[in-house]
C-alpha cells in the first residue's frame, strides 16, 4: 500500500493547532497533528481564561486586532455556549490614574468597534450603592461595567481536536516530533510515541509550526532551517484563592505600572487574579510562578479590596508563556498580542513552512483562516466555513443554557442539580452521548469525589484523548481545585488499570460522538 501523503501536518496542539486543524480538515484536506504531551497542555491552557477585545490594547493602538477580537468573541459565543459565556466586568475609577473621560472613550470604542449585538453595553456605576462596591475600599465610589466572555480555555482546544477528527484528521496526542526533513516535492516527519518509544516516519506537502513557546527549538529539528525572526517568551501567571466575594462579576483594576489584573469569579468557590507580564528564558515546560509575582498579585488586589489578599490565601497557582513575535518594545506590558504568520517558501519548488508567531485564544479561528487563506497557492481551491458552525456540545442559544441543564435533569433525574449543571457546563450537549447507556445512578460507576464518576473519565479516555488524572483534573475538568492529594491519586490508578481498547477510540477515526457540531449556529 503506497504512503498517505498528507496535504497539511502540524506540529503542536495548542489552541492554534487544533483550530487549524480543524477548519482544514473542513474544507476537505488532510491532515495530521502531532503534539509532543497533551492537547492545551502549555499555553492554551493557562490563560486567564477570556474571550476578550482586549481593552488595554486600544492604548497601544492595535485597532485591528481589539476589532477582530471584538466580532470573534460573539462568533465564538454562539458557537459554545457550554464553555464560553457572558461577564460582566466591574472597572472602578482610581483617580490617580488614568482620566474618567479616557476610560469612557475607551469603553464607548470597545461597544462599536466590533458590531456587538449578544451583550449588553458599557455603564457607569455609582460603586457606593451597587453590591459591587461592598467589597472594595471607601475611595472607590465610581465606576464603570462593561461585557466581555469567560472561556473554559483548554476545553475549547479539545472541542476544536475533536471536531478535526470528526472530520478526518489524524490526531496525534504525546507524539514528539522528532525530525521533519523537506525534500523537493515533500515533508518527512518523524514521530516518536512518548509512551511506547516507537518512532514513525509520515509525509506532508505542507508544514506548520504551530509550536508555540517551543517555535525557535523546533526549528533545530526542520532540515537546519533557521528563523529570521525570533519569539519573545513572556510569562503571565495567575492566582487562585478563596472566593472574595458573592455576586457573579469580574473586576479589572488598573494598577500603577500601567498594567491591568483581573479578579474573576472561579469555579463558585474561588477567585482567580491575573495575570503577570515577565520576561522569560528557559525552558517553558517548566514555567512556574515566582514569589515575587505572587507579591505583585496579592499586593495590586489589595489596592482595591476591602479584605487584604496575602500569599498565603493563594491554592492554587499556575503559569504560561505567550509566545509574542519579538518586536523590539522593551516592555513586556507592550509586546503586540497580535498574531505573525511567516511562510518559508524561497525554496522555489520544494514544500512550504509556515511558522505562528503570537496570537490569543480569542482570534484563534480567525488566525486559522489567514493560514490557509497564505498557503492558498500550495492547496486546491477551498472557502472558510466554520463561521457559524458550532463545536462539539454546542447547537443551542446562548441564552437557552439553563433549558439544556432542564433537558439533561429531565433525562436522567438521579443527578442531581449542581452535577447536571457542570455536566452541561463542561459537555454541552455531549452530556447526553457521556450518560447515554446510565440508567440509574448506581450505573455511573466508581466516584473519585466530587461528582466524578467512572463513566465520565471513560467518556474523557475514549473521546477526548485523556490519559492521566492531570488530563481531567486539569485540562477536562477544573476538579483538581477539589479532589484531595488521596482521590487524586486513586483516579491515576484506576486509569492505569483500564485495557488498552480504552483508551481514545478517537484517534483511530471520526466519531459520531461529535456528529452535533455540523449543525449550524442557532440565530
Amino acid at each position: 500500500m503506497e504512503e498517505k501523503v498528507y496535504d497539511l501536518a502540524i506540529v503542536g496542539g495548542g489552541i492554534n493547532g487544533c483550530g487549524i486543524a480543524r477548519d482544514a480538515a473542513g474544507r476537505g484536506l488532510s491532515v495530521l497533528l502531532c503534539e509532543q504531551g497533551d492537547l492545551a497542555g502549555g499555553t492554551s491552557s493557562a490563560s486567564t481564561k477570556l474571550i476578550h477585545g482586549g481593552l488595554r490594547y486600544l492604548e497601544y493602538y492595535e485597532f485591528r486586532l481589539v476589532r477582530e477580537s471584538l466580532r470573534e468573541r460573539e462568533v465564538l459565543l454562539k458557537a459554545a455556549p457550554h464553555i464560553i459565556w457572558p461577564l460582566r466586568f466591574i472597572l472602578p475609577h482610581h483617580r490617580g490614574l488614568r482620566p474618567a473621560w479616557l476610560i469612557r472613550l475607551g469603553l464607548f470604542i470597545y461597544d462599536h468597534l466590533g458590531g456587538r449585538k449578544l451583550l449588553p453595553p458599557t455603564s457607569s456605576l455609582d460603586l457606593g450603592r451597587d453590591e459591587a462596591g461592598a467589597v472594595l475600599k471607601k475611595e472607590y465610589s465610581r465606576g464603570f461595567e462593561y461585557s466581555d466572555c469567560w472561556v473554559m480555555d483548554s476545553r475549547l482546544v479539545i472541542l476544536n481536536a475533536m471536531d478535526a477528527a470528526r472530520l478526518g484528521a489524524e490526531i496525534k496526542v504525546r507524539s514528539r516530533c522528532l525530525s521533519a526533513e523537506r525534500s523537493d516535492r515533500l515533508w518527512t516527519l518523524c514521530l516518536e510515541d512518548q509512551e511506547s518509544g516507537e518512532e514513525s516516519s509520515h509525509r506532508a506537502r505542507i508544514l506548520i509550526n504551530a509550536t508555540g513557546p517551543w517555535l525557535g527549538e523546533f526549528m533545530d529539528h526542520v532540515s537546519h532551517e533557521q528563523t529570521r525572526e525570533s519569539i519573545r517568551m513572556v510569562k503571565g501567571s495567575h492566582i487562585i484563592i478563596r472566593r472574595l466575594f458573592e455576586h457573579g462579576r469580574a473586576y479589572l483594576f488598573q494598577n500603577e505600572d500601567g498594567r491591568i489584573i483581573f479578579a474573576i469569579p472561579y469555579e463558585d468557590a474561588f477567585t482567580l487574579i491575573g495575570t503577570t507580564d515577565v520576561d522569560f528564558s528557559g525552558d517553558p515546560g517548566k514555567v512556574k510562578i515566582s514569589p515575587e509575582e505572587i507579591s505583585y498579585l496579592c499586593a495590586a488586589a489589595s489596592e482595591y479590596f476591602r479584605r487584604e489578599v496575602s500569599s498565603g490565601d493563594v491554592v492554587h497557582s499556575y503559569s504560561g508563556i505567550r509566545p509574542l513575535f519579538d518586536d523590539g518594545v522593551s516592555d513586556a506590558k507592550a509586546a503586540t498580542r497580535d498574531y505573525i504568520l511567516r511562510l518559508d517558501s524561497a525554496h522555489g519548488s520544494k514544500p512550504p513552512l509556515l511558522s505562528i508567531y503570537g496570537g490569543k485564544i480569542t482570534t484563534y479561528r480567525k488566525l486559522a483562516e489567514s493560514v490557509l487563506e497564505k498557503l492558498a497557492d500550495f492547496l486546491p481551491a477551498t472557502r472558510p466555513w466554520s463561521a457559524g458552525v458550532c463545536l462539539p456540545g454546542g447547537g443551542f442559544s446562548p441564552s437557552d443554557f439553563e433549558g439544556e441543564v432542564l433537558r439533561l435533569k429531565q433525562a436522567f433525574p438521579f443527578l442531581g442539580d449542581k452535577f447536571a449543571y457542570r455536566l452541561v457546563r463542561t459537555y454541552g450537549r455531549q452530556a447526553f452521548i457521556l450518560l447515554k447507556d446510565i440508567k440509574k445512578r448506581e450505573d455511573l460507576g466508581s466516584c473519585f469525589g466530587s461528582d466524578l464518576y467512572a463513566c465520565e473519565v471513560r467518556y474523557l479516555m475514549a473521546h477526548e484523548w485523556a490519559r492521566s488524572a492531570e488530563d481531567i483534573l486539569w485540562r477536562r475538568t477544573n476538579l483538581g481545585l477539589f479532589l484531595s492529594t488521596e482521590e487524586q491519586h486513586k483516579l491515576q490508578s484506576w486509569i492505569e488499570q483500564q485495557p488498552a481498547k480504552e483508551w481514545c477510540g478517537l484517534m483511530a477515526g471520526p466519531d459520531t460522538a461529535a456528529s452535533d457540531a455540523s449543525s449550524t449556529i442557532p440565530s
